[in-house]
């Protein structure tokens, strides 16, 4: 399976790095956060990337041009003001009619088992799979009885609730519910799809994290200092 990568937004909550380069290029230890997200699904042995490009696409290419680490991968212009499901749909002719792909964001890292998330897809046989994952909490998590805290959590992940993770699994036929450059694909193509009954959900209770900001870029270095790669397989 192929694994497309969106990677061609401004990232202007990271602005510290994005005015130089793209969000999916800044780095967490050594390597960017791209690098990180393809070497998860190299631990699975899919290696067939396409990358989605836009803002800043040359730095991309001249980071992965003649990779070894990356042998088989291809980096699309898909248009600097493109929405998130026109990068999707500028990508219809690297695929097959009713070829199914991975298809996540280029700032978030996820210890979804890969191999869980396409047996569930293929027992659906819908058009999509979104992963999907508890929100992280920002501050701490008081729980109150009258007055008296009767237990603080700091930082815990969200007990209830569920956002939309990324780490999708999709059928070439969700190009027909996106119409052009402008179209959002969180916006009409997913709601469409759920009216259609063809979007499951995915439920990873583990680790996931997305680089929004700078804090995010931060709390990820720690996590690689302190504990590794733990998103990997």
């Amino acid at each position: 399976m192929k694994t497309v990568i969106l990677a061609g937004g401004y990232g202007t909550r990271l602005a510290e790095y994005t005015d130089k380069i793209p969000k999916p290029m800044v780095q967490i230890g050594n390597k960017p956060i791209l690098s990180h997200i393809m070497n998860f699904y190299q631990s699975y042995g899919y290696d067939e990337f396409i990358i989605a490009a836009g803002y800043k696409k040359d730095v991309i290419r001249e980071y992965y041009e003649g990779s070894k680490e990356f042998k088989n991968i291809k980096i699309i212009d898909t248009g600097e003001d493109t929405m998130t499901g026109g990068r999707i749909l500028r990508l219809k002719s690297q695929f097959d009619k009713n070829e199914n792909f991975f298809m996540t964001y280029g700032d978030g890292l996820c210890s979804i088992n890969l191999d869980s998330l396409i047996q569930f897809h293929t027992s659906h046989k819908k058009i999509a799979t979104v992963t999907a994952v508890h929100p992280p909490v920002r501050f701490g998590e008081l729980e109150i009885n009258g007055d008296d805290v009767t237990k603080f959590e700091e930082k815990p992940q969200a007990s209830a609730g569920w956002i939309n993770g990324g780490y999708f699994i999709l059928n070439s036929n969700v190009f027909d519910y996106i119409d052009n450059d402008k179209t959002l694909f969180e916006k009409e193509p997913m709601t469409n799809l759920s009216k259609n009954n063809n979007l499951k959900a995915f439920k990873h209770e583990k680790f996931w994290k997305c680089m929004d900001t700078l804090r995010d870029k931060i709390e990820l270095e720690k996590i690689l200092k302190d504990q590794g790669t733990i998103w990997k397989k």
